[in-house]
């Protein structure tokens, strides 16, 4: 493991449906993909009804890693492509890693291009 190396966690929860707009912008900004989990919201502009019935919608959470370098190069592409800069549309948010394994491949690019 390859301490050197800065990799930030993107963490952006949408609507269902719109992760592969995310998706697909992240990657166009160079991260190599990202991991999507199912779950659903419980925020002020969630109340939503069906027939009476209060539903709590579905939400589409991805996670994606980046090297540092480019973190607000993807960020800026996952706002403009989720319209968060709108009211209800979604979040997303930046978390510095510590550690990480399992993502060799990025920490060899990374070395490469540090020297």
């Amino acid at each position: 493991m390859n301490t050197e190396i800065q990799f930030d966690l993107i963490f952006t929860i949408v609507n269902k449906g719109s992760c592969q707009t995310i998706i697909k912008a992240s990657k166009e900004a160079g991260a190599e993909g990202g991991t999507i989990v199912i779950g659903r919201g419980t925020g002020i502009r969630e109340t939503k009804t069906l027939l009476g019935i209060p539903i709590e919608p579905e939400k589409e959470i991805v996670l994606t890693i980046v090297p540092q370098n480019i973190t607000e190069k993807v960020l800026s592409a996952i706002v403009e492509a989720g319209k968060l800069d709108q009211p209800g549309a979604g979040i997303t948010f930046v978390i510095e890693l510590k550690k990480v394994a399992g993502i060799c491949h990025l920490c060899d690019l990374e070395s490469s291009l540090l020297k």
